[in-house]
């Protein structure tokens, strides 16, 4: 691998934050966002992939995951997100063929970022997460409801679940990562995941995206008073790029079955695709044959 294709660190001030960087590569932009409990070491196979396909491939820490700065508004909702997407896409020299990347929160602020903004990005891909609009069938699936637990623990009104979650060296995150992808070991990964939540105050931004989704469970609650509110009302909408969808068939967060639900609801010429043996972490599980299914998808 040539040094222009290796992973290196960088920042971009945008919406008030510095965020932290990985990039690789120069070209058309490929953002590349992660979710929960994860970070942007999460991409780290797939950035050189891109890199080497002739993207400037980039992965920011989301905001409120260390090194990004915490935001002192507490600002977390999906259209907040989708708006450090398109003000990252603006600060790092996107155009109009740039390629948008999520995974789990990644995958909603992605939907939002290309609904909001369609003419800054070209393809879609998201993995793990499916748009909102299934949002109905999985909260009125009781299988799923039960999987769905640290959204209630999250949001408890009570609080709490900072404790919970930090409490013997963040042991929730490994039970969370086993129970999300069933027989995989993240090994290193883990401890970095755990160095970006470990200060009480990014522990807590990650679990603000919760309380901010709101108590219905829906990604989608009233933009009034909310900021970036023309952004939280794209979160309603269709993302009209064609998208690949691509989920774990064994997701222990997300079950596959209730997923495929999410075909007709992507944009026309877009594709959904079950990754057999690999869970909610499917790109780190299976890296060559999802990274393979991106590249076709995002090179087409």
């Amino acid at each position: 691998m040539t040094a222009s294709y290796q992973v290196r660190a960088g920042t971009a001030n945008v919406n008030g934050l510095e965020f932290g960087l990985l990039e690789a590569g120069s070209g058309p932009l490929a953002l590349c966002m992660h979710g929960f409990p994860d970070n942007a070491h999460t991409w780290g196979r797939l950035l050189p992939v891109l890199a080497k396909a002739g993207f400037h491939a980039v992965a920011p820490f989301m905001r409120g995951y260390a090194p990004t700065a915490v935001p002192a508004d507490g600002a977390y909702h999906v259209g907040t997100l989708a708006a450090d997407a398109v003000a990252l896409h603006e600060a790092l020299g996107g155009e109009s063929d740039a390629v948008l990347i999520g995974h789990d929160w990644g995958a909603e602020a992605a939907y939002a970022a290309a609904a909001y903004a369609p003419g800054r990005w070209r393809r879609l891909v998201t993995l793990a997460v499916p748009p909102a609009a299934l949002d109905p069938v999985l909260f009125s699936d009781y299988d799923q409801l039960r999987r769905f637990f640290y959204l209630f623990v999250f949001r408890d009104p009570a609080g709490g679940a900072e404790a919970v979650v930090a409490a013997d060296g963040m042991a929730f995150i490994d039970r969370l990562w086993a129970d999300w992808s069933p027989g995989y070991r993240p090994g290193e990964h883990l401890a970095r995941v755990k160095d970006s939540l470990r200060h009480p105050a990014n522990l807590a931004a990650a679990i603000g995206y919760y309380r901010a989704a709101g108590a219905s469970g829906q990604a989608t609650d009233s933009p009034d008073g909310v900021q970036y509110a023309a952004e939280q009302q794209a979160t309603g909408r269709q993302a009209p790029q064609p998208t690949l969808y691509l989920h774990g068939a064994d997701d222990g967060c997300i079950a596959a079955d209730l997923a495929r639900g999410a075909a007709p609801l992507l944009a026309p010429s877009s594709r959904m695709t079950v990754i057999g043996g690999a869970g909610h972490f499917l790109h780190l599980e299976k890296p060559d044959e999802v990274n393979n299914h991106i590249l076709a998808w995002v090179t087409s």
